[in-house]
């Protein structure tokens, strides 16, 4: 069991318990992808600022305790974005946000899907297949070895099973004990509490 102690002890915190599986995509689908629906389009956002990257964040994660990016300073975050091994690529439907990926190359040509989801608003609406084979697609653009991703038991039930229909391999699930500050105000669910 792996410990994420971020969080200084002396700040009141839960202490959750999720399981963390990593999986892996050795090579590119072989099936061809299904379009977005009419009307919806993805962008690579050239400058993400860290105003807008915070409402993706906070908006697409605010449900399954997204919590690790809203402890980072602003100072710290810029420079993340500013990254260029980082990109950011919004989803949009009627014109507006409807869920965000962000993609992280890695050295020996691996690109890692560090975050992907859809807003509240978006969930339940045949987005999300289409959306993650568009984020896969997009990664296999710049990837030579493999993409990879991680999700965990916080996230949506749909989560796993959509990442293996799309052609991920689980490589391995660790049980992670996260300390989640109670100041960021996110609901936890009480499967995940640990009393």
């Amino acid at each position: 069991m792996a410990n994420l102690t971020l969080v200084p002890r002396d700040e009141p915190a839960t202490t959750i318990a999720v399981d963390v599986t990593f999986l892996r995509m050795a090579r590119r689908p072989d099936k061809p992808a299904r379009p977005l629906p009419e009307g919806v389009s993805i962008q690579r956002v050239a400058r993400c600022t860290v105003g807008f990257y915070r409402y993706l964040y906070a908006t697409v994660g605010q449900d399954y305790v997204w919590w690790l990016r809203r402890t980072v300073s602003d100072a710290d975050l810029a420079a993340t974005l500013a990254d260029p091994a980082i990109s950011v690529h919004v989803l949009y439907q009627g014109g507006e946000p409807a869920g965000f990926f962000e993609l992280e190359r890695r050295p020996g040509g691996v690109v890692n899907l560090s975050y992907f989801g859809l807003m509240p608003h978006a969930i339940g609406k045949g987005l999300g297949g289409p959306f993650l084979r568009a984020a896969v697609d997009t990664a296999w653009a710049e990837a030579t070895a493999a993409v990879t991703v991680n999700t965990c038991t916080a996230d949506h039930e749909r989560a796993l099973p959509n990442y293996i229909a799309t052609g991920f391999v689980t490589v391995q699930t660790i049980r992670e004990v996260w300390r989640v500050p109670q100041r960021l105000g996110l609901p936890i669910p009480d499967r995940l509490k640990i009393r």
